[in-house]
């Protein structure tokens, strides 16, 4: 695998698609952020703006939204866990969302008329710390599955939810095909943050979770619009729902949306690259220090939007995500420090790739970048992995560059 940034520009299939579509707009993202703020854990995370940087750069404003204050798990995943989980119950119990509040669905009634359930995933670590914290407000019990190389603070932090947890030596992939066969022959419950013909429902409320990070980003702009919107993938799920979320809102005037992956997992860069209405796998392994977005497969209904919301695909090199982790970490002027993990930074670090990097004027130009551009972000997540941070931003050690 090279390491080096590549680009593809993609044209829409279907210009106005994403403006009539219902569960990604506003109405229905206030629905969902009611669901979350009724949590007691809930407040909005900031939204940056890094002045200074953004003069440095050249451009008109850089606004970063921190999911790393998100909950207190430190990553913006639990927004579609829980309301995924949520989404069910409300299902099993003939009730809409609206009527299940936090307080409601972690009550003794609904316990005593669900029994005592199991929800089964697979993850990296933050989509599932989000479904094992939930799992454990309610008093449930959750099994989840990590792939090979997973951080063994991300699993000690799963673990301390009292969630069954395990890294196994499988890919990420495999993982989540594992999680499918023991949910099938043992009837636990899949929460899974990617989808797959038969499997779409779940996966579809969790992209609808991820409205709220979208809403809120959109409110504290407060009348700010966006030029150019760069999101990271590893299935696409909250790509998809953010870039559908805005798409909605702006209509033929949206943002430039860019979607971003790493050189080694860049499963979606590669079905936009062909562009022969397949999905295009990654099979080798996935080694990147971006290891939330190390995933193979795209997520089908992620990708049915993203092709009609998307205009830009870049497959990045790792350099470029631990360089955003500095940016982001050692702040320019008086702007405030933001901490974030490998796959938080990742679209901070293309971002001041692009900007200070004189061979990337093709594409900063293609991109339409210049000094009138207001760049919005979204840090994914924090240092869920602490040891790693440290390695990466005081010492820049990490796999290919030791």
């Amino acid at each position: 695998m090279s390491s080096r940034i590549k680009a593809v520009h993609y044209e829409r299939k279907d210009k106005e698609y994403p403006v009539s579509f219902k569960r990604f707009s506003i109405s229905n993202a206030e629905k969902v952020m009611e669901f979350h703020r009724s949590f007691p854990e809930y407040s909005v995370t900031p939204l940056a703006e890094l002045k200074s940087l953004s003069e440095m750069l050249g451009v008109k404003g850089i606004y970063v939204k921190d999911e790393s204050y998100r909950f207190g798990l430190n990553a913006f995943k639990v927004l579609g866990g829980s309301y995924a989980i949520g989404r069910i119950i409300a299902e099993r119990l003939n009730m809409d969302i609206s009527e299940l509040p936090y307080e409601i669905m972690t009550g003794r009634e609904v316990k005593e008329k669900l029994g005592n359930l199991t929800f089964i995933t697979a993850t990296d670590g933050n989509h599932g710390r989000g479904v094992a914290w939930t799992a454990n407000r309610l008093g449930m019990n959750s099994i989840v599955y990590m792939p090979k190389g997973t951080a063994l603070e991300r699993l000690e932090n799963i673990r301390k939810l009292g969630s069954d947890a395990s890294i196994t030596d499988l890919s990420y992939d495999d993982a989540v095909r594992l999680a499918l066969k023991e949910s099938v022959e043992k009837g636990h419950i899949m929460v899974q943050d990617t989808a797959w013909d038969g499997y779409e429902a779940v996966p579809g409320w969790i992209m609808e979770g991820y409205t709220t990070m979208a809403y809120e980003a959109y409110r504290q702009l407060d009348g700010v619009k966006p030029t150019h919107i760069f999101l990271q993938a590893g299935v696409g799920s909250m790509a998809a729902a953010v870039a559908a979320f805005f798409s909605g809102i702006y209509g033929n005037e949206r943002p430039v949306i860019t979607i971003v992956e790493p050189n080694s997992a860049d499963c979606i860069f590669r079905t936009a690259e062909a562009d022969d209405g397949k999905i295009h796998a990654v099979t080798e392994d996935m080694n990147s220090i971006m290891a939330g977005l190390c995933c193979g497969e795209p997520c089908t209904i992620a990708w049915d939007i993203l092709k009609n919301c998307a205009d830009f695909f870049i497959s990045m090199p790792d350099y470029a995500a631990a360089n955003g982790m500095r940016v982001l970490g050692n702040p320019a002027g008086n702007d405030g420090k933001i901490v974030s993990g490998e796959s938080g930074a990742s679209t901070m670090g293309i971002v001041s790739e692009i900007l200070r990097n004189s061979n990337l004027l093709w594409l900063k130009e293609e991109l339409r970048i210049d000094e009138n551009s207001r760049i919005l972000l979204f840090s994914t997540e924090g240092d869920t992995d602490k040891e790693n941070y440290r390695k990466i931003v005081w010492d820049g050690l990490y796999p290919g560059n030791i």
